[in-house]
């Protein structure tokens, strides 16, 4: 019975969102993190203690899809330095952004975070939890705000899943 409340919790969030985010993952050197939610995909590895790269596929509602690589530099414990490029925005097309990306530590299975970026056409948000599932797969909850300077502001709740390796 938990089993079919928890598929169909999900299925309803999958459908009922309207867009999800890379969450901020907690990744030890040399991991990698693979990822699916409602509207997006992204695979991430963590190179040295303070260094991750990665790249993210977005479909959006109104922009179609939207590419980003990007890399991440841990600052102190869980405050990370964001950078990175997004094509295919409205208006201007491409985009460096930077920004900054913080977490809790984890606290009964769950671990909350935050980041903020901008480029020079938009600006994002996104705030969410993480809850470990198994020893390596999180369930991802958040709350995202797209905001592109040229058309509709997107935002939502989206549900995903992390795999990782």
């Amino acid at each position: 019975m938990k089993k079919a409340l928890l598929a169909l919790t999900v299925l309803t969030a999958l459908s009922a969102s309207t867009v999800f985010a890379a969450p901020v993952n907690d990744l030890a050197k040399n991991e990698t993190a693979l990822g699916a939610g409602t509207k997006e995909s992204y695979i991430e590895h963590k190179f040295t203690k303070d260094v991750t790269v990665g790249y993210q596929y977005s479909d959006r509602d109104e922009y179609g899809h939207m590419n980003d690589i990007y890399g991440q530099y841990e600052i102190v414990n869980n405050v990370r330095a964001v950078v990175g490029y997004r094509n295919h925005l409205p208006g201007s097309g491409n985009n460096l952004y930077g920004g900054v990306a913080v977490s809790t530590p984890r606290f009964m299975g769950a671990e909350a975070y935050a980041s903020y970026v901008a480029g020079a056409d938009f600006n994002e948000t996104q705030v969410g939890i993480n809850y470990g599932l198994v020893a390596n797969v999180d369930l991802n909850l958040n709350y995202h705000n797209f905001g592109p300077d040229h058309g509709k502001r997107e935002n939502g709740i989206g549900i995903g899943a992390t795999v990782k390796f």
